[in-house]
């Protein structure tokens, strides 16, 4: 059991329910937070292609499927005034309570809540903030809204393990091993039809059909000051999607979920909810001992995310296996963008992204949402640009 101190007042908060299976708090006269994860039903189910419905896909014809997804959540926190700066969402006031962990989840495998994206979501519980455990004049204050915000922070062996079976403990040893905040471990396989290409030339067949990923993050991140979609219909600021942060219920509880996107890392652009792909990945998977294909993160240094290339040094065309799906160009060489960053390979990393795995960790590391959509502030913690 942690305490978490309090920044800028004497109010300390107590953890009361690490395990989230605690008590109910309805009865709590203040009443209290309880906070929660979930990877939405993408963790669960993956991608299928071709899309049900109005799932999303990978539009390059992938089926993408995980076996594990290891998140360490930390320094889950509320703090005043949320809407100090109509136009810089990262402004509060002081905090006024901090739950510390670290929690180790694997959002792959679920939760017995449901979740803030509908019935098929689910979602664990992390821990809950009580009225009880709150050690000043008053509880929170149920007719203010407080900032919500939260970490991803590197895997730590002393992280309370909420939901690991045998083989997530070992491969979150791995990522404390390597520093890594977040581990995608999964198999993708194409499956596209009546395909076209921006270069019918390139030989697809070469790529592989079917790759095992094993992608390490090293990109421990702050979410700050989020915008709540359970605050709708309430007008947010210009620009913003929501009203930001969230309002405790007098005698019940208030759900504030983290919610973890899963297609970031696959994005052609850093604009929010672009287009996924695969094959840039596939394009550099090799051949393991058992003779599988599988690709890394570390597989993707020195790539050109401006110019794909495959493994063998050809140009590498868009694809389209998405009747809907209209490359962003024409280009018979595939390449992504991020507006407003320069790409360099030699340059700064805190100013330049150098190579595909510097863009594919800028794009996972916004990941990180507040109650399904909620974007938030993000504060990278490691050497990126703003």
């Amino acid at each position: 059991m942690h305490l978490g101190k309090l920044v800028g007042t004497s109010l300390l908060v107590g953890l009361v329910a690490a395990s989230g299976c605690g008590e109910n708090m309805d009865s709590v006269a203040g009443g209290s937070v309880q906070f929660t994860a979930s990877g939405e039903v993408l963790a669960l189910g993956g991608y299928g292609f071709p899309a049900t419905g109005d799932e999303p896909a990978f539009v390059d014809g992938w089926e993408v499927r995980f076996e594990s997804l290891l998140v360490t959540f930390d320094y889950i926190n509320l703090s005043e005034n949320p809407d100090k700066a109509p136009t810089d969402q990262s402004q509060t006031d002081n905090k006024v309570a901090q739950l510390a962990g670290p929690w180790a989840v694997d959002l792959h495998k679920g939760g017995p809540l449901l979740g803030k994206g509908g019935s098929d979501e689910q979602a664990l519980p992390i821990a809950t903030l009580s009225a009880l455990n709150l050690q000043a004049d008053k509880p929170l204050d149920p007719t203010k809204r407080y900032a919500f915000g939260f970490d991803i922070v590197p895997a730590n062996p002393a992280a309370k393990k909420l939901n690991l079976d045998a083989e997530g403990e070992a491969n979150y040893s791995q990522m404390a091993k390597n520093g890594w905040t977040v581990m995608y471990i999964g198999t993708a396989t194409w499956k596209g039809t009546s395909c076209t290409s921006t270069n019918p030339a390139y030989d697809f067949s070469v790529m592989p059909k079917v790759v095992k990923f094993r992608f390490g993050f090293r990109s421990p991140t702050s979410y700050i000051n989020c915008q709540n979609p359970d605050t709708a219909p309430a007008q947010p600021f210009a620009g913003e999607e929501y009203q930001r942060g969230i309002q405790v219920k007098q005698n019940a509880t208030t759900t504030a979920q983290a919610t973890v996107h899963t297609d970031h890392p696959f994005w052609e652009n850093s604009e929010h909810d672009a287009p996924a792909h695969f094959d840039p990945f596939a394009a550099w998977a090799q051949k393991d001992a058992s003779g599988s294909y599988v690709v890394t993160l570390e597989d993707l240094k020195g790539v050109n995310f401006t110019a794909f290339k495959d493994r063998a040094g050809k140009s590498l065309p868009w694809r389209s296996c998405v009747p809907t799906y209209t490359p962003p160009n024409t280009s018979q060489t595939m390449g992504f963008d991020a507006p407003g960053i320069p790409y360099s390979p030699n340059g700064d990393a805190s100013q330049v992204l150098r190579d595909f795995y510097d863009y594919v960790t800028y794009n996972q590391s916004t990941q990180g949402h507040l109650n399904a959509d909620g974007i938030c502030s993000i504060k990278r913690n490691y050497p990126s640009p703003k």
